[in-house]
């Protein structure tokens, strides 16, 4: 018989296979330990047997069967629940992983694989320079995204070798989440405002990313256009159920890499998720902005989102000149910079900063909130009649436009109050044909309402637009951001003004790209190169003098002006339906759309959102909003947890502010996506 304390000391064999990255074999290693022996001192004996002089401190133990790292290293084996069948792996915790960025650049850099995904792209945009890291997440792109690369490779005799950019010398040392010399409100800037170069004399004092100069520029720059082959091999059609097979694939921040299956050098997109860009700033966000830029012309060439020809050649003549203005020497030219006053520059910023910026004389009163009164015209699309605009008299005061037969009547009951909260407001504009309609899709209790309204000129569109628009989020014309979106419809609108000048023609034999090159395939189709180029070139006179960065925030601002802007899809059931629908994510609301027709049924804005939370049993979300409403879905697409932290993340990025101290609260974050499971 074995007394007690021969039980408490009763030792068994542990096997752990060391996976040594100088040796090509992992080996395995067999311990003697007992279940009081801590983690920390199973690694201790692990090295000791070993018997190999080098830096462990990145090693850590990795369970196998269990899917999880053993991180706790005060933890016994007993509490871990480690017994002797158990498959441990001893391994680094940090490894490299390639990631395609934006402008489909691959870089290859070593990434936590042990820390939560929020915190290890915390870490990746701290190597790359890019600020709000919490705007952007890993995709795990599906088999098919790599596929017709490595067909077309096939075809082709010549190995093709990816062009890859190495950051392996400079790993992601998991830190604080937030680095305060990359954040800090005074820095002093990184970056040239007018054409994105590095200041290289303030880049290594205030910047601690470990990209040199070269590797900044790289990724701050607009990569050189793609061929017309390359874009139609990359083009395909797609419907919104293919749309929402592709966003299946974003990682869940709340865990690690490991834990979710990546291997080491695998190949992960590293992308904007959440379409909210908080503070872009030319001083510091030369990488930013420039990916951005790139995820949102590789979403217009592919057609990931809808545009008409009119906005497809505006895109393209931005394309054109940013093309045009990167490939110039001068803007390269990084040695005849002149040099910077830091303490200069940090005291101007801070003074733009304090003051926030120029504030616009009409909006000194805001205790009246200012109306809009003027004839427009007004149709409501019913079956089987033809589409005829009536005049009437429009008053849009507070979120709701009220219309009446004529001015004189204003004083008396209107024809129809129309409350525009949470509505959908979308442009219907040919600036060419001199139309200028606003589509309204009102939300009531069994769908949606369609309103056409239809404006007489640029300036009377641009503020009822800009109207709607804030009234849809459920603020006013008395918010400040009411004068600046009048300011970017009617700048937009002078972009689609087409000029017959007589430079164009001279432009067509200077034309040195392919003007297949900035519209998407399907675009190309329809039109002659020559035709093509020359409209190109005429949309191209109303940038012609933008500097580089303001073009690229221009293409940006036109991107998020089109109406499926930021609109993520996912194929779900919901509860008491008998077919599928899709369900649109935006940063402010959800909208039920028709599967088969692409027409949006309802709408449900996040700021009416009480509670929402996940049956994880039969993988349901349930939401409630207010006046009794309250919606429950199935996602068929993707995981319930992938839609869940989707609402949250959104719900999270609202509450970030300027006046923070600029440091996340990662704890909310995970609470409000995390959904308790």
């Amino acid at each position: 018989m074995l007394s007690s304390t021969d039980f408490a000391s009763a030792s068994w064999e542990l096997v752990v296979r060391v996976d040594h990255p100088n040796e090509e074999e992992q080996k395995d290693i067999t311990l003697r330990v007992s279940g009081d022996l801590h983690i920390g001192g199973v690694m201790l004996k692990l090295v000791e047997q070993i018997n190999i002089a080098q830096d462990w401190s990145d090693f850590a133990l990795w369970w196998e069967q269990k899917h999880c790292w053993l991180l706790k290293t005060h933890w016994t084996l007993d509490k871990c629940g480690v017994q002797a069948d158990a498959k441990l792996v001893f391994t680094p915790q940090h490894k490299m992983l390639r990631l395609r960025l934006p402008n489909m650049k691959t870089v290859r850099l070593r990434v936590s694989f042990s820390t939560v995904v929020f915190r290890a792209v915390s870490d990746i945009c701290r190597a790359l320079n890019i600020r709000r890291a919490e705007e952007l997440s890993l995709l795990k792109p599906s088999g098919e995204y790599f596929k017709k690369k490595k067909k077309k490779e096939k075809n082709n005799k010549e190995p093709i070798i990816e062009d890859i950019l190495n950051l392996e010398g400079s790993p992601t040392i998991s830190g604080p989440s937030v680095s305060p010399g990359l954040y800090s409100k005074t820095m002093t800037p990184t970056y040239d405002p007018i054409n994105g170069t590095p200041a290289s004399s303030t880049m290594t004092w205030f910047s601690d990313s470990p990209l040199t100069e070269q590797n900044c520029s790289i990724l701050a720059f607009s990569q050189p256009p793609q061929s017309p082959e390359a874009l139609a091999d990359m083009y395909q059609a797609r419907s919104l159920a293919d749309k929402a097979k592709l966003n299946a694939g974003w990682l869940d921040s709340s865990r690690s890499l490991m834990e979710q299956g990546i291997q080491e050098d695998e190949q992960l997109l590293l992308r904007f998720k959440y379409y909210t860009f908080f503070d872009l700033n030319p001083k510091y966000d030369a990488v930013r902005i420039n990916q951005l830029y790139e995820q949102a012309r590789w979403a217009i060439l592919l057609e990931e989102i809808d545009c008409t020809e009119e906005e497809m050649l505006i895109f393209a003549a931005l394309q054109y000149h940013i093309s045009k203005l990167s490939l110039s020497t001068e803007i390269q030219d990084f040695t005849n910079e002149s040099e910077v006053d830091e303490v200069e520059a940090a005291l101007s910023n801070l003074e733009v900063t304090l003051e926030g910026g120029k504030a616009d004389n009409t909006l000194e009163d805001i205790t009246d909130i200012p109306k809009l009164a003027d004839n427009l015209r007004l149709f409501r699309p019913k079956k089987l009649i033809l589409k005829a605009f009536k005049q009437y008299w429009f008053v849009f005061k507070d979120t709701s436009i009220a219309y009446f037969k004529n001015k004189e009547l204003e004083q008396g009951e209107p024809v129809e109050k129309l409350n525009l909260r949470g509505c959908e407001v979308v442009p219907d504009v040919n600036v060419a044909g001199r139309k200028f309609g606003i589509k309204l899709l009102i939300p009531v209790a069994d769908g949606m309402n369609e309103v056409y309204l239809r404006c007489d000129h640029e300036s009377q569109y641009a503020q009822w637009m800009a109207a709607c628009i804030l009234a849809s989020k459920g603020k006013t014309m008395a918010d400040s951001s009411y004068q600046p979106e009048v300011l970017n419809i009617l700048s937009f609108l002078k972009m689609k003004n087409r000029n017959s000048a007589s430079q164009v023609a001279s432009g067509l034999e200077n034309m040195d790209l392919n003007p297949e090159c900035f519209v998407s395939p399907r675009c190309a189709k329809k039109h002659k190169s020559k035709q093509l180029a020359a409209c190109i070139l005429e949309a191209h006179q109303n940038v012609a003098q933008m500097p580089l960065v303001e073009a690229k925030l221009r293409f940006i601002q036109a991107w998020q002006s089109l109406p499926e802007f930021g609109l993520t899809y996912y194929l779900v059931r919901f509860k008491g339906s008998k077919k599928d629908d899709i369900l649109g994510i935006s940063y402010n609301r959800l909208i039920r759309i028709d599967a088969a027709t692409g027409i949006p049924i309802t709408t449900w804005r996040f700021t009416n959102m009480k509670q929402w939370n996940v049956n994880w049993e039969i993988r349901q979300v349930a939401i409630e909003f207010d006046q009794n409403v309250s919606i429950a879905f199935t996602c068929l697409s993707a995981d319930c947890k992938v839609v869940h932290e989707y609402i949250g993340g959104y719900i999270f990025l609202s509450t970030r502010s300027k006046d923070q101290n600029e440091t996340l609260d990662e704890d909310l974050f995970h609470k409000l996506t995390g959904g308790q499971e």
